[in-house]
């Protein structure tokens, strides 16, 4: 079986950092970051977050912080392999739009369809206001337009079935060349993290195309991502998806959640991928062509 790949999830979106160990800055970042690739990562999703004190709980997509935090991560991290989130609430793309045009990504992530976010409390309340997390074939087609403006490749992000369905007719339409699905699992109003549903959707997407699983939640996750090692995909965890480890410990970072995700992927046999082998397996073009200075250069060509 291939080596896996792994991805670190380094931060997420809206947990508290006075509460929970995500980085915040340029700094931290790239330690956390370096944490997880010394422990395999060779994929980091990257989420940025507002650089003002007291509000690194919220969402930035000012170019500035992308290319700090980029460049921070790559100069950490040699050779290491970009993954931008892209997720917007609304018809509005221009601030992720920015942001990769900023720092040209490897990768970036597409949601690839729309779902009612939704949480309940034990006492009958919303975690949260419902919310639609809208994706329309219009927005994730400006999303794809703007990817493959900058060199990067789309990882379209499923929710549910139906989701994972679309992204063959998105290749169909000629919307993409490339597919990598990205099965997210264990959003409460999502699709469950279950291994048996996992085996489903490996045979729904498409032949001979690259996916990993997403896993959201606690010590119970581990059994997907060892099922997910077992039926070949690349594997992602990171204090985005949890805190907690296989035996239900808290985790004090991001190293000792690619660690057991590395120990996932030995116990099916399969070696852990360095970021060179993973850039050649995933097909992605130098590390060059990527980043701040790679942005740079192409808008002076330009």
């Amino acid at each position: 079986m291939d080596k896996a790949i792994l991805t670190c999830a380094l931060t997420g979106v809206l947990t508290d950092p006075a509460q929970h160990p995500v980085p915040v800055t340029a700094q931290q970042m790239a330690a956390a970051a370096r944490e997880a690739y010394d422990a395999g990562a060779s994929i980091m999703h990257v989420h940025l977050r507002r650089q003002e004190p007291g509000m690194g709980r919220f969402p930035s997509w000012d170019p500035a912080v992308a290319g700090e935090i980029d460049t921070a991560i790559r100069q950490a991290c040699p050779g290491v392999i970009i993954n931008l989130t892209t997720g917007v609430v609304g018809t509005d793309i221009s601030g992720p739009a920015a942001c990769i045009r900023a720092v040209r990504p490897e990768i970036a992530a597409c949601n690839a369809g729309s779902l009612n976010y939704l949480k309940i409390k034990d006492n009958g309340q919303w975690a949260w206001p419902p919310m639609l997390f809208d994706n329309t074939v219009d927005k994730i087609k400006a999303m794809i337009d703007v990817m493959n403006e900058a060199g990067t490749r789309p990882e379209f992000e499923c929710f549910d079935v139906g989701i994972v369905r679309s992204v063959a007719m998105y290749r169909k339409a000629g919307m993409a060349d490339v597919l990598e699905y990205n099965f997210v699992m264990g959003v409460a109003s999502g699709m469950p993290a279950d291994a048996d549903l996992l085996k489903l959707l490996v045979t729904y997407r498409e032949p001979n195309t690259i996916w990993q699983t997403t896993l959201i939640g606690r010590e119970e996750i581990w059994a997907v991502h060892q099922a997910t090692a077992e039926l070949g995909g690349m594997l992602r965890t990171g204090v985005e998806d949890t805190f907690y480890l296989p035996g239900g410990e808290k985790t004090t970072g991001n190293g000792q959640l690619i660690e057991a995700l590395a120990a996932c992927a030995r116990r099916a046999g399969r070696e852990v991928a360095s970021p060179a082998e993973a850039r050649q397996m995933l097909g992605l073009k130098p590390a060059s062509a990527h980043g701040v200075q790679a942005a740079v250069s192409s808008a002076t060509a330009g």
